[in-house]
């Protein structure tokens, strides 16, 4: 299965991200293999910089420093790909101001939502900084269930356990782009919440 073949935007409504730098993954998996499904934010600026863009790639590159971190044997978002663990952006186009509009990520939760259906056998969501929380509270909502994951600032309410549909799910930082190289404090609290997530898998 190529995911980008199976869901997709086309009508772009939302006017406060770059619509240029739109991304679905392309990447081929066999949908079943998946356990850990990571959802960060919205899509890089530059495509080269996209998860399955390659070694080189940004966000490749901090999320393997993250895994390793957290006591994994990777080097690749490949070798994580192997092990069960996808990875995509709750928003699928780039941003242009430093957040996202509330209306964006609603809208865009629609396109998560059937991505997050097409793989049967994840049991945990690692939700990388607030806009995937936002994303995922909002499918939870249109599913009549209650949201996810509570209000509040991420470092008081990681470390709790939350559920969406009885699969696990983490609330955490994010962990593919700059930033991640400049927060030490927020790298740590995400080995430590990615630890605690590979250990399900076990």
């Amino acid at each position: 299965m190529q995911v980008n073949k199976c869901v997709g935007c086309e009508a772009f409504p939302c006017l406060d991200v770059n619509h240029d730098c739109y991304l679905v993954p392309e990447v081929e998996l066999d949908p079943e293999s998946v356990s850990l499904m990571m959802i960060s934010e919205a899509a890089p600026k530059e495509s080269k910089d996209y998860y399955y863009a390659g070694a080189e790639s940004l966000f490749e590159q901090t999320t393997v420093l993250a895994f390793q971190d957290a006591g994994l044997d990777v080097d690749t978002v490949q070798d994580l790909l192997d092990r069960g663990i996808y990875f995509t952006t709750a928003v699928k186009c780039g941003k242009i101001d430093y957040s996202i509009k509330v209306g964006t990520i609603k809208e865009c939760s629609f396109i998560l939502e059937q991505e997050i259906d097409l793989f049967p056998n994840v049991r945990i969501f690692m939700l990388m900084g607030d806009v995937a929380i936002k994303a995922m509270n909002y499918i939870a909502k249109r599913k009549g269930e209650p949201r996810v994951i509570p209000a509040g600032s991420t470092y008081k309410i990681r470390g709790e356990d939350y559920y969406y549909l009885g699969r696990r799910t983490f609330p955490s930082y994010l962990q593919a782009g700059p930033s991640f190289f400049i927060e030490r404090s927020k790298r740590k609290m995400i080995a430590e919440d990615i630890s605690d997530a590979l250990a399900l898998m076990d």
